[in-house]
């Protein structure tokens, strides 16, 4: 059975640093690709970084420079690092994988299965 479990959210205050993680179950990392999103109430779901099964990341322009994903093949986890946090990164953070082993496509359309989220708030 497939599961993505995420944790790390909470309230933080602005610049500070989080990191979140995601816990895999039912499929390996060593195979498939994962990324992250996030998401605010009446937005569109908004891609942060992916994960290919080779451990190669991808970000794309908008989220460069504060947003680091990693990611563990033998604990099956993987992490976003976020930096210098400000009250626009508040939202509520998925883990999601494509079931595809590259980061070759990365939209939300484009992921087969998520996890239910973790909310984080960033004070100013």
């Amino acid at each position: 059975q497939v599961q993505l479990v995420e944790s790390g959210g909470g309230l933080v205050q602005a610049g500070a640093s989080l990191r979140l993680s995601c816990a895999a179950s039912g499929f390996s990392l060593r195979y498939y690709a994962i990324g992250w999103f996030r998401q605010v109430p009446g937005k569109k779901r908004e891609g942060i970084s992916c994960i290919s099964r080779d451990g190669e990341p991808y970000y794309p322009d908008s989220m460069k420079g504060r947003f680091t994903i990693s990611k563990d093949d033998v604990q099956n986890m993987v992490y976003l690092q976020m930096n210098d946090l400000t009250p626009e990164d508040t939202a509520v953070y998925y883990c999601a994988t494509p079931f595809l082993s590259a980061c070759s496509r990365f939209s939300s359309t484009d992921m087969g299965y998520w996890g239910q989220g973790t909310q984080v708030t960033v004070s100013s």
